[in-house]
C-alpha cells in the first residue's frame, strides 16, 4: 500500500483519533480526517499544535513516522514504530553477522548511485555532468578512494554557484537541502524499521551518537532528488521561496515524494521506491542477495507501475 506523507502546519492545529482516523481540526478551517492506515510520515510544523496521546500511539501503532519541526521548521525529532516486522529478531542477529566485505559492496553501490544521479541532476541544469558519470563507475567496494567528497567538490559549485558552500546551519539554499534532507531521512528510517533492520547499525556510518547510522547510509543515493528540487525552486528568481518561512516553499520539497522514479526497470512512486531499497538492503545483509533495487534517473513523467508492497 502507497502511504502519504503530510504536513500540519496551520498554527493552532489540534490532532486527535477517532475510528482509526486522524482528526485534524484547524482554527476557521472545516475539520478534516485521514486513514490512520493510509499514513507514512506526518510532519508537524506547528509549535502551537496539541495533540491527544492516541495519535502518537495508533500512527506509531500503523507503522508510520512522527517528525516535528522547530521554530525554524527544521525537523527537531522524530518517533518511528519499534515492533515493525515479524521476523524482526531474526533479522537483527543476521544484520549483525553479516561480513564486512559485503557492507563494503552495499556502500559502494550506494555511492555510485548517488554520484550517478549528481551527473544527471548536473546534465538538467548545466548540460555537461562535471566528469561526475566516470568517476560513478570507479567507485570501488568500500569507497577508499572517497570518491564521494570528491564528486562533492565538483558538484556543488556547478549545482549552486562557484560561491556556494555547503553549510549545515546557513540558511537559504542550504536550509532548503537540510530540511528536504531530514524529510526523505524520516521515510528512509521508517522504511528500514519497517524491513526489520537495525537502525542504529549501519555499513558505513558508525557515530556512536547516531541512532539512525542505516537510515543515513540507505539516504545517500535520494539525497540528489532533494538537490534537483531545490534547484528548479531557486531557478524561480524569488528569493521568498529560498526561505522555510514560506509554506510554499516546504510544500514543494515535500512534493518530491509524489514524484515516481524508475527501479529495476519499474515506475514506482518515490516513497515506494525507498521501501523497496531498504527491502533490498534487508535481503542482502540478512540473506546474502546481491544488488540493490535503487534509483536509475530522476523523476520521470506519467503513471507509476503498480506493484506489491515489500514485505
Amino acid at each position: 500500500m502507497l502511504r502519504k506523507t503530510i504536513e500540519i502546519a496551520t498554527p493552532g492545529t489540534r490532532l486527535s483519533v477517532a475510528h482509526r482516523q486522524l482528526v485534524v481540526e484547524r482554527p476557521d478551517q472545516p475539520k478534516t480526517t485521514v486513514p490512520i492506515e493510509d499514513l507514512g510520515v506526518v510532519v508537524v510544523d506547528d509549535i502551537r499544535a496539541t495533540y491527544t496521546q492516541a495519535v502518537f500511539i495508533d500512527l506509531l501503532e500503523a507503522g508510520a513516522t512522527v517528525m516535528v519541526s522547530g521554530r525554524d521548521h527544521l525537523p527537531a525529532g522524530m518517533m518511528l514504530p519499534l515492533d515493525a516486522h515479524h521476523v524482526q529478531t531474526a533479522r537483527h542477529i543476521a544484520q549483525v553477522a553479516a561480513s564486512e566485505p559485503t557492507k563494503k559492496r552495499v556502500w559502494q553501490t550506494l555511492i555510485r548511485t548517488k554520484i550517478a544521479l549528481q551527473a544527471e541532476v548536473l546534465r538538467m541544469f548545466t548540460g555537461q555532468d562535471g566528469g561526475l558519470a566516470p568517476m560513478a563507475r570507479r567507485v570501488r567496494s568500500g569507497d577508499p578512494d572517497n570518491l564521494e567528497a570528491q564528486a562533492a567538490q565538483r558538484y556543488w559549485p556547478r549545482l549552486f554557484g562557484s560561491d556556494f558552500r555547503r553549510d549545515r546551519t546557513a540558511e537559504g539554499v542550504n536550509a532548503l537541502l537540510n530540511y528536504g534532507y531530514a524529510v526523505v531521512r524520516a521515510a528512509t528510517a521508517r522504511a528500514v524499521v519497517a524491513s526489520g533492520l537495525i537502525p542504529s547499525l549501519g555499513v558505513f556510518h558508525k557515530n556512536r551518537g547516531n541512532p539512525f547510522c542505516l537510515a543515513d547510509d540507505l539516504l545517500e543515493p535520494y539525497r540528489p532528488f532533494v538537490d534537483w528540487r531545490v534547484r528548479l525552486l531557486c531557478d524561480q528568481n524569488n528569493e521568498t521561496i529560498l526561505s522555510l518561512d514560506h509554506r510554499p516553499t516546504r510544500a514543494a520539497l515535500l512534493s518530491v515524494f509524489n514524484e515516481t522514479v524508475v527501479v529495476e526497470g519499474r515506475r514506482l512512486p518515490f516513497l515506494l521506491a525507498i521501501e523497496s531499497g531498504a527491502t533490498s538492503l534487508c535481503r542482502t545483509l540478512t540473506d546474502g542477495a546481491k544488488g540493490l533495487a535503487l534509483p536509475e534517473g530522476l523523476p520521470v513523467q506519467g503513471e507509476s507501475d503498480e506493484g506489491e508492497e515489500p514485505d
